[in-house]
């Protein structure tokens, strides 16, 4: 077994994969860093106090205390500890000291992943789709940017809310459902990743994204409905990260949406990140909007709140050769049909859905993004959207959309597919500028 091997199966085996004469067992699992310990404690949240776990800290000092892992320890593990372990527990993941983590190798941690889940069925194959409008190669301006955007499904609503009757509990367990994630992350390798319902971020997530190259950014609902269900792993919320060998960071900003001047449960992070293969700013945003049927006035406050934001962050950080593209990704609980779709599509910004340029006419959005059943029916619906501003911005491709066939009639989640949401990624440019010849003034001979 070479370096790289033993140091993605140490990951691996910390992650709690428990083998027994060289199987692996579907038992319990333990966080990623499983030598943290946890405590259930009372946390201040607005509106009152809610129950969650959390690290347990080390005196007064309010850092982590890692239990030893005895000679099983791996240097992987090791790194990955020291760093979380000097770190306050209000402390963002932004002051996070990256540049101690240990670097993982990206196609062995996949095959250590597809290794994992090999007593699972695959995931759907889904080809890479060419618009037939997209712009040529000779009109963009350096090489294309992969994003993903994607509702994970939160481990504590899987498990204990959300009440998905056709997928059995043995199909989320979260010792074999993150190395799912991981590996639909892993097999597109995007340079910006979008996640909502993110509630194992900072021992799961975090570390490992930012051993595999990326920054992460992490904000939690104000009343996440994770922390409503027993061992829970404290809030869900959103997270942004970026590959810091292709970008690096200007600002970020956190938003909490309001509707009617009102403070809301959602939230919106934004990153203005400057290109460092074409010196471009690009503005990122993700958000996730409140779900369910009767609540379409609320989700159009919170998207027309969201957009006077944008329009404040992009203009104040133009930049002097031209206008700051955007792209606004997330579960936004809303089809095409509702209001906060109008909103975004016909806003100054000059916004256009990404995946419209999937259908014949480049008009029409897919028929489904999310497909699950629960006791009070099947639910078939567009609600996760991939924004971009397309003035600036040119979609090259597409990850197709899984067929009925291919989703199977349990439909989402399921063994062979973690979250009731579909991911959703797309390769886009920058748009280079048209040359244009100044004017002159007519002269007389």
């Amino acid at each position: 077994m070479n370096a790289a091997r033993r140091c993605c199966s140490a990951l691996l085996s910390q992650m709690s994969i428990s083998s027994m004469e060289g199987s692996i067992t579907r038992r319990a699992f333990s966080p990623v860093l499983s030598g943290i310990p946890t405590v259930v404690k009372r946390c201040n949240y607005p509106g009152g106090e809610k129950i969650c776990r959390q690290p347990k800290s080390a005196g007064a000092s309010g850092t982590m205390s890692v239990s030893p892992m005895g000679s099983n320890g791996s240097r992987l593990y090791s790194a990955l500890a020291q760093t979380l372990n000097s770190i306050p527990l209000d402390q963002t993941d932004e002051n996070l000291v990256e540049k101690d983590l240990i670097e993982l190798d990206p196609e062995q941690l996949l095959r250590e992943c597809e290794e994992v889940l090999r007593r699972r069925p695959a995931r759907p194959h889904r080809d890479l789709i060419y618009p037939k409008d997209a712009a040529p190669s000779r009109h963009k301006l350096g090489p294309s940017i992969r994003i993903m955007q994607w509702n994970i499904l939160a481990q504590a609503l899987g498990e204990g809310k959300d009440g998905f009757i056709r997928c059995p509990l043995e199909a989320l367990n979260w010792k074999e459902r993150k190395y799912l994630i991981l590996e639909e992350i892993l097999t597109y390798r995007p340079d910006i990743v979008c996640l909502q319902e993110v509630d194992h971020y900072y021992d799961t997530f975090q570390p490992i994204m930012a051993s595999l190259g990326y920054h992460g950014s992490f904000l939690a609902k104000p009343w996440s409905p994770c922390l409503d269900v027993e061992q829970n792993n404290g809030p869900d919320g959103c997270a942004l990260f970026y590959r810091r060998s292709r970008f690096s960071l200007q600002t970020t900003i956190h938003l909490r949406l309001s509707a009617m001047m009102l403070p809301t449960n959602q939230v919106a992070i934004v990153q203005i990140l400057n290109c460092r293969l074409t010196s471009k700013q690009l503005c990122v945003a993700v958000t996730h909007l409140k779900a369910r049927s009767g609540w379409e006035r609320l989700r159009s406050a919170q998207g027309a709140d969201l957009l006077q934001s944008l329009r404040s962050i992009t203009s104040r950080s133009v930049q002097s050769s031209g206008t700051n593209p955007l792209v606004v990704c997330g579960d936004f609980n809303a089809e095409p049909s509702e209001d906060v779709y109008r909103r975004f599509r016909s806003s100054p910004l000059g916004l256009d859905s990404a995946y419209k340029l999937l259908s014949t006419d480049g008009q029409t959005e897919p028929a489904y993004t999310t497909w699950k059943i629960r006791p009070t029916g099947e639910s078939c619906s567009t609600l996760d959207y991939i924004w971009y501003t397309y003035n600036e911005l040119s979609v090259d491709c597409l990850l197709a959309i899984p067929t009925e066939e291919q989703i199977g009639p349990d439909r989402l989640p399921s063994f062979h597919y973690p979250s009731d949401h579909l991911s959703l990624l797309c390769d886009i440019s920058f748009k280079e500028a048209p040359f244009t010849i100044p004017s002159q003034e007519p002269q007389n001979f």
